[in-house]
């Protein structure tokens, strides 16, 4: 591609995406959520993935951790519970309460579009009810912002669904290298699940199974659809600027429902492991992002046993499993560090390669796009008729790699297929 028009394109894009975003009413339901979920209903891929991620969940053996998140991928009408009820009242303290323990940045009030309070409760259906629902379905959602990675409709389930993949295999992985000879290694195997859950060498397949199924879920409200087929902003909380914890707000409101919802504490600290692994001096990330999550459950972390205190009192995660002799590995000095945190932390890691792809599909398409009748500069039309669904249908991963195998002209025969199919 000709590195001129690129950058050309490049500012073109930047210039509309940055202006149409910042005008969509944040403190309402996207306008674009119905049409998105319109279109991911007609993507194959995506209904694959969808389908993939409940295979998965069906085995998971625990029985409160497998009806949530069959819950969560089946039901239009899941409810988010940690929303349910809450007054502006409530919100208000919440609010004052992240303030207070340093897990917001007050700033943020005047530069987030509809303040700090849009930004940590952002819109649902029904809310403040006994049941708030989700402003679109799980598939709908994209998997990051929309310059982002998987920035499209459906995006959440294709990104997921590969997170799956990738966790799954770490953990084959992590059995086969260094687990018991005849043990087994997990579910899929094959093998007596009673040898592999009797083993020494215990990785909790639930937990693998879960973790990349509900990190990303509250992508669902957060990075709604707008009337241009662009997504809301994120709010970063969890932290703030003096020690640098804070993070995609999708995260803590995702781990904020499992803590609300009372599921197990090793899959709630895998979950929170997404972003940062709570080793090598990161412990504290995943500490903070747990005590601004459970701030907006409404719910005492020590006591439902998410974190612990040490004898200095300072926050910790608890050790959930013990030494043989009754040890604590946490009064030993370090944390009970589990691997099922750090396969979590890995499997969520294709963003070095998904990232750059984003940057690199969007330019590809929109110098073929007056091709197949479509002006980049028309936002809306462009969005929601053209990039959105090439997207959907195709990722933008797959895209990038035929341009590196075959050139532009690689990519122009897969668009024209997908035309011909009906997908644009």
């Amino acid at each position: 591609m000709n590195l001129r028009r690129i950058v050309l394109l490049t500012g073109i894009c930047t210039l509309l995406f940055s202006t149409a975003s910042q005008a969509a009413d944040q403190t309402l339901p996207g306008a674009g959520n119905t049409e998105a979920d319109r279109l991911v209903a007609r993507s194959p891929r995506v209904v694959e993935a969808h389908q993939f991620l409940v295979q998965q969940a069906r085995q998971i053996k625990n029985a409160s951790l497998r009806r949530a998140t069959l819950d969560l991928l089946e039901n239009r009408r899941f409810c988010v519970t940690a929303r349910a009820r809450l007054s502006g009242a409530d919100k208000a303290r919440i609010l004052s309460e992240l303030t207070a323990a340093g897990l917001i940045e007050p700033a943020d009030d005047a530069t987030f579009p509809g303040g700090l309070k849009t930004g940590v409760f952002p819109p649902v259906l029904n809310d403040s009810s006994d049941c708030p629902n989700l402003p679109m379905s799980f598939d709908a959602a994209p998997g990051s912002s929309f310059t982002s990675h998987h920035g499209y409709p459906g995006g959440l389930p294709i990104h997921e669904a590969n997170n799956e993949r990738a966790a799954l295999g770490l953990a084959s992985g992590y059995r086969a290298n260094y687990g018991d000879e005849h043990a087994g290694h997990g579910h899929e195997d094959g093998q007596d699940e009673r040898a592999w859950f009797k083993s020494p060498f215990f990785i909790d397949q639930d937990v693998v199974i879960a973790a990349p199924i509900w990190h990303d879920w509250a992508k669902t409200i957060v990075f709604q659809w707008g009337a241009d087929g662009q997504t809301f902003k994120e709010l970063n909380f969890g932290g703030n600027a003096a020690n640098g914890t804070a993070t995609g707000g999708h995260h803590i409101i995702s781990i904020s429902e499992s803590i609300k919802r009372g599921l197990p504490a090793a899959f709630v600290i895998a979950q929170a492991s997404a972003h940062s692994n709570p080793t090598l001096g990161n412990e504290g990330k995943v500490v903070n992002w747990l005590r601004a999550a459970s701030i907006l459950a409404q719910v005492d972390p020590l006591a439902a046993g998410y974190l612990a205190k040490d004898a200095a009192g300072h926050w910790r995660l608890p050790a959930l499993r013990k030494l043989g002799d009754g040890v604590d590995l946490a009064g030993a000095g370090q944390t009970n560090l589990l691997p099922e945190y750090t396969l979590h932390n890995l499997s969520d890691g294709d963003f070095t390669y998904s990232i750059p792809a984003a940057g690199d599909a969007a330019l590809l398409i929109a110098q073929l796009a007056p091709r197949f009748g479509f002006d980049p500069a028309d936002t809306a039309r462009y969005n929601t008729k053209f990039r959105n669904p090439v997207f959907a249908n195709l990722s933008q991963e797959r895209l990038v790699v035929l341009y590196a195998n075959g050139g532009l002209a690689a990519v122009q025969k897969e668009l024209q297929s997908l035309r011909a199919r009906g997908g644009f």
